[in-house]
């Protein structure tokens, strides 16, 4: 049943990117660019995603189990760190260069697109990347 509902909820969320544009880099590049001919519609989609998620949140907070019966797993840091704003900046220069986040490259492979592939490649040996230097820091 998991996995049913893993599936459809990612296949709801990759149709909703579609539809908002986010698989667009095009799209997403104008949104960031602010001093150019800026493109404001995406705010729409994150507040609708905000607006969503806010009141899904609270719910979750005051819940011990999710609706599947898997126990309830929330960040609970509020600690604003060096990892986390390095984190947060590699993360938007990467987005501002390619005009790609994880899910919306993920969702543009199925288009076959080689931007969206080369991005999603580089995304997974960056990853790996981090997981090396973990295993080092923690020896």
């Amino acid at each position: 049943m998991h996995i049913i509902v893993a599936g459809l909820t990612g296949l709801l969320f990759g149709i909703g990117l579609i539809l908002a544009g986010m698989t667009n880099p095009a799209k997403v590049l104008g949104f960031l660019d602010l001093a150019g001919a800026w493109d404001p519609s995406l705010a729409l989609v994150m507040a609708g995603a905000i607006g969503v998620a806010l009141p899904a949140f609270a719910l979750a907070r005051r819940r011990s189990h999710a609706l599947l019966g898997d126990t309830m797993q929330l960040p609970t840091s509020r600690v604003i760190d060096r990892r986390l704003i390095g984190g947060s900046l590699l993360f938007g220069i990467g987005w501002g260069l390619a005009g790609y986040c994880p899910g919306p490259a993920l969702t543009s492979l199925t288009t076959g697109g080689q931007p969206a592939l080369l991005f999603v490649l580089a995304m997974l040996a960056g990853m790996a990347i981090f997981e090396a230097l973990e295993r080092c820091n923690k020896q």
